[in-house]
This record gives structure tokens, sequence and C-alpha cells, in this order.
């Protein structure tokens, strides 16, 4: 058997192993009912607002800063 003929078949079962590995990951991805994927979002929505909520707290510019420089800090924080 040729080198060349090695590697082809080499690849092709790359080929056929990285298609099993997509198949397996879409079955477990439709696994889910639509009730589940619901859920998930929206505990990734609340985490992920309250994690902003609290940088914002964190973080915050005092709101009585007026004049000039109140305006550039508030371009800033947005």
């Amino acid at each position: 058997m040729r080198w060349w003929k090695t590697v082809g078949l080499a690849g092709a079962a790359g080929v056929v192993a990285t298609g099993v590995v997509i198949v397996r990951a879409e079955r477990r991805r439709r696994a889910y009912t639509p009730d589940q994927v619901r859920e998930q979002l929206h505990v990734r929505f609340a985490q992920a607002t309250s994690a902003k909520a609290a940088v914002e707290t964190a973080t915050s510019v005092p709101r009585d800063a007026s004049g000039f420089r109140g305006r550039i800090r508030g371009l800033f924080r947005r």
C-alpha cells in the first residue's frame, strides 16, 4: 500500500469521525423540550441582568456632578 493511500484513508476516517461527533451533539441538542430551552434562557437572562446591575452600582458616578465635567463623565458611562 502506498503512503498516499494511507493518508487518504486517514483523512476519510477523520471526516467520518467528525460527522459522528456532529450528529451526537445535534441529538443531544434536540433532546430538550421547548419549555426546557425557554427556562434555561430565562435563567441566563436573569444572571446577565443581575451581573450588569452589580457592575453598574459598583462603578456609578455621583449624579450631582454638573457642568462640563458631568457631561463628559456621562458620555464615558454609556
